[in-house]
């Protein structure tokens, strides 16, 4: 084994502890925990058997080299986290959006009623 591989074998189990301390803590869903404990076990066992994954890769695909194989793979997950995310953005953006319009209207009902208020003891 290489030493970038023991570095990333490290570094895969210390993320693991950290995600599983957080998920303790609350701080993380279950979904959450699941996916990336299974994102970094599949980094684990690519760390472990690069070239045989590398070439499975590059078989199943059709492409000329192993590492091009990963990169493609990478480059693909990649997109689909960045995806995840807009996603995950996009539906805050729009609870954030209808909390302040709730909040508006709300406020604009409280504002109406103490404009009634101060009327009528204007008036009495």
């Amino acid at each position: 084994m290489y030493a970038v591989q023991y570095i990333l074998i490290v570094a895969a189990v210390l993320l693991m502890i950290y995600i599983l301390g957080k998920y303790g803590k609350g701080e993380f869903e279950w979904k959450d925990l699941i996916f990336w404990e299974g994102l970094l076990l599949v980094v684990l066992v690519i760390a472990v058997f690069p070239i045989e994954i590398a070439i499975e890769i590059k078989r199943l695909l059709g492409l000329g080299r192993g590492l091009d194989a990963l990169f493609v793979v990478a480059i693909g997950l990649a997109y689909l986290m960045i995806f995840r995310m807009y996603l995950v953005i996009d539906r805050t953006e729009r609870e954030i959006t209808e909390l302040t319009r709730k909040i508006a209207i709300e406020f604009e009902e409280i504002n109406e009623s103490l404009r009634r208020i101060e009327k009528s003891k204007k008036e009495s």
